[in-house]
């Protein structure tokens, strides 16, 4: 969501830390702002609106300085003004902090400060850090942060700077921060992508831990005041694939990049016909599995329930990890929960493994980020190895989990001592040369975009497997074409959503040749009787199919179980190019952020 950089011993900060706004743009923002020293006292430069615009204010490109911080904000207490963006100061003005995160007892805070005569200039949570900090400054910077976060509530990514000195400190509690490491200088973001055209080496700050960021070291600390003896970790994504690489969006650059994406997540995983992946769970304890996770993942983890139960036999709950704890859920230390989530980050699913662990259940994760929160917490997990996803709608990640879960679910599968299914890792490895195959049809699928892009709403139908795939279809239309859409089980429709149908509304139905396909034609039947606009989505050229749609996409038939990984790429072509033609900003759509690091 918000993002956070601060440099300190580079030679020119503000233009790094502008170049590091514009990477962490895609984590969604809808103001931004730097704050540096000048003449020994610090320059605030801020205001709503995009980055773009902030560079326009005169005389930013005269503020020199070595050091700096900087910050887009997602807004959650008040709205976008130049007052509640960040930096923001203390009342004396010679203390700056950027933050991330909510702090949940700042309106007592507030009430406490107030008390003491402080006059407040935002509606924000996060000023009453600034001023809370410089209440207990007495000379030492992390000594009155260490104090001051004593007093708080909630989650924090912090990086604190102070007039009289030439180091920055951070602190962290529940939202991500990571310190880059130059050879005479340092950086702290709260993603890599800001700092990677500059190193990639890195610390990642654990929860708890306050870390004095100098030019030439950087010391870290538990709040206790313990020292903390940090592992450098060495980032393996590469500028290059954090640049869209000629392509007009990221999104269009991810979904064009499934193929490799898939074949990095298999790589080295299937040999011989045997399922090969680093599991440290007692696997044949587990009686229950409970995926969690949020948005695209959720989708995903209702396609992985279908494929666990399907291919190893396993009993599956699928839960929002909004929603996991506050039911109170019963869970045994005979349960394994998996976390699924593509940054690693995503604080409702931290949470919900939190709630997991305290009960006793296993733990695993399937990530994209190595060195994510949750990547770190975990007992065992997945890795996806599909690049850097920049765009907020995820496309490749969402394909990425579904085939790592394929590779989970057959892996039980052959601990069960059992044989694959017939087919399946076959069709599994040549799933990446069927996506090449639809996205042939990118330019037609263009055209079918132009038609629609004027629909007020549309209806997404599948069948079993397929249910999920509609689902994530409709989160993609409504999430960068703001057009409103909706995924229901086909036979579903006739519980409610058959009312709508009319000539105005566009319907996707999703009809692979399977086991359901008779049953998707008979409520294809039912929208034609009431002068629905029908578009398929099939597998077959079926004369029938051609007689009751308006449009019909044909993609390569594979193993039922992976079906959604081929019919999930035109539905992603389809909700781009909508948006596309539209004129909207596909990757940086509004209200959205990338990854959801508040709860």
């Amino acid at each position: 969501m918000c993002g956070i950089i601060g440099v300190v011993g580079v030679s020119k900060a503000v233009p790094l830390l502008l170049e590091g706004l514009h990477r962490l743009e895609y984590r969604g923002y809808d103001s931004a702002g730097v704050c540096v020293p000048k003449q020994g006292r610090l320059t605030v430069v801020k205001r709503p609106g995009r980055i773009a615009e902030l560079e326009k204010i005169p005389g930013l490109e005269d503020l020199h300085s070595s050091m700096g911080i900087a910050h887009t904000r997602w807004a959650t207490h008040g709205e976008p003004t130049h007052d509640n963006a960040h930096p923001h100061l203390d009342a004396a003005e010679q203390l700056a902090i950027v933050h991330n995160g909510i702090i949940e007892n700042h309106h007592a805070l507030r009430h406490l400060l107030e008390g003491d005569g402080v006059r407040m200039r935002s509606q924000t949570d996060s000023e009453v850090l600034a001023h809370l900090i410089a209440r207990f400054y007495r000379g030492d910077l992390t000594s009155a942060v260490a104090q001051a976060l004593t007093l708080v509530q909630g989650a924090y990514g912090l990086v604190v700077m102070h007039q009289d000195h030439s180091y920055l400190v951070a602190a962290r509690k529940g939202s991500p921060l990571l310190i880059g490491v130059g050879a005479q200088e340092h950086y702290v973001a709260s993603d890599a992508s800001a700092i990677l055209a500059h190193t990639n080496k890195v610390v990642y700050l654990e929860d708890g831990q306050i870390a004095q960021i100098a030019k030439d070291r950087c010391d870290i600390k538990k709040r206790n005041g313990d020292r903390v003896n940090a592992t450098i970790h060495e980032l393996l994504w590469t500028v290059d694939e954090i640049e869209k690489g000629g392509f007009k969006h990221f999104m269009l650059k991810e979904i064009f990049g499934q193929p490799d994406a898939i074949r990095n997540t298999l790589r080295g995983r299937i040999t011989g016909g045997k399922i090969k992946l680093t599991i440290d769970v007692d696997l044949d304890s587990i009686r229950r599995i409970l995926i969690v996770a949020c948005g695209t993942s959720w989708h995903a983890s209702l396609i992985g329930k279908y494929l666990i139960e399907r291919i190893a036999g396993i009993p599956v709950e699928v839960d929002y990890a909004s929603e996991f704890r506050y039911r109170d859920p019963v869970i045994s230390e005979r349960d394994l929960l998996i976390a699924i989530s593509q940054s690693g980050e995503t604080a409702d699913t931290l949470a919900a493994i939190k709630e997991a662990k305290r009960k006793g259940a296993k733990i695993m994760g399937i990530v994209n980020v190595v060195g994510s929160t949750i990547a770190r917490g975990v007992d065992s997990g997945i890795f996806l190895h599909a690049g850097p996803e920049i765009g907020v709608a995820s496309t490749k990640a969402f394909t990425c989990q579904i085939t790592a879960l394929v590779l989970f679910a057959s892996y039980v599968r052959q601990r069960q001592g059992k044989t694959p299914l017939t087919g399946l890792l076959e069709e599994l490895e040549k799933v990446p040369s069927y996506m090449s195959q639809v996205l042939e049809q990118c330019d037609r699928i263009r055209e079918l975009a132009k038609q629609y892009q004027y629909a007020s709403n549309m209806l997404y139908l599948g069948r079993g497997v397929q249910f999920p795939a509609a689902l994530e279809g409709a989160l993609k239309l409504k999430e960068i074409s703001y057009i409103h859409a909706e995924g229901y089980p086909a036979a579903e429709m006739k519980h409610g959503p058959i009312a709508l149908i009319d000539e105005n509304m566009p319907v996707v139905c999703i009809a692979p040749h399977d086991e359901t396909y008779e049953k998707i034609l008979s409520n294809m039947q039912e929208i034609r009787a009431r002068k629905g606009n029908i578009i398929s989505v099939v597998t077959t050229d079926d004369p029938q199919v051609r007689e009751l749609s308006q449009v019909v996409i044909q993609v390569p038939q594979t193993h039922e179980l992976l079906q959604p990984l081929v019919t999930s790429v035109p539905l992603q072509l389809f909700a781009y190019h909508i948006a596309d033609v539209k004129g909207l900003n596909v990757d940086k759509p509004r209200n959205l952020a990338k990854s959801v690091t508040v709860e």
